[in-house]
């Protein structure tokens, strides 16, 4: 099985993070157009694509029922409609349309609360790195320092394999859009697989 994880940028003038896991390894890089992203993904024939980014709009106010129950879980999650917000929110979705017209399945996830769920640092990027390689995952990258983008697509990645292993909740509705969240544990209680 593989799996990739976006990091997806609003503009494509900003790099966006991404990932391939393929058993251990995991090849990382930035990409920058909605095609080399789209290129990229379907090339690598996914069991499944976890990107962060909402991927719906509320069906009224400024919140999804998923944000709203995130925030209330202790997840916060910016809200879709935020000025910021809603550029990626819309290339997040025609990036997901043309994904699905070839077949692609894709979740929404978001790598900071990933990483709270599973107990990791959430923003020191050297340490997430240095628990990656503890995890047992390998990959030209392993040399160097990873950019933050890439930390989050890797942790997409990850995300994309808990929910295939049924180690993951969604949170929200499905009707307006779901956030997959790993099920709450230790990373060093993640088997190897």
């Amino acid at each position: 099985m593989r799996f990739v994880g976006v990091d997806l940028a609003g503009s494509p003038k900003r790099p966006t993070g991404w990932a391939l896991l393929d058993g251990r390894t995991i090849m990382v890089k930035e990409l920058y157009t909605d095609n080399e992203i789209l290129t990229e993904t379907v090339q690598a024939c996914p069991t499944l694509v976890a990107i962060d980014a909402p991927l719906t709009m509320p069906r009224e106010g400024a919140l999804r029922r998923a944000d709203r129950e995130m925030r209330r879980l202790g997840y916060p999650v910016l809200p879709p409609l935020l000025p910021g917000m809603k550029m990626l929110t819309h290339r997040a979705m025609r990036l997901v349309g043309n994904l699905r017209k070839f077949g692609v399945e894709v979740i929404e996830i978001h790598p900071t609360s990933a990483r709270r769920a599973l107990g990791m640092p959430l923003k020191d990027w050297d340490e997430i790195q240095r628990v990656f390689l503890k995890l047992g995952f390998c990959g030209g990258w392993s040399g160097r320092r990873l950019s933050p983008h890439e930390i989050d697509a890797i942790t997409a990645a990850i995300v994309a394999l808990l929910h295939v292993c049924g180690e993951t909740q969604n949170v929200g509705d499905p009707s307006e859009g779901v956030i997959v969240l790993p099920t709450p544990r230790s990373w060093r209680d993640i088997p190897e697989r």
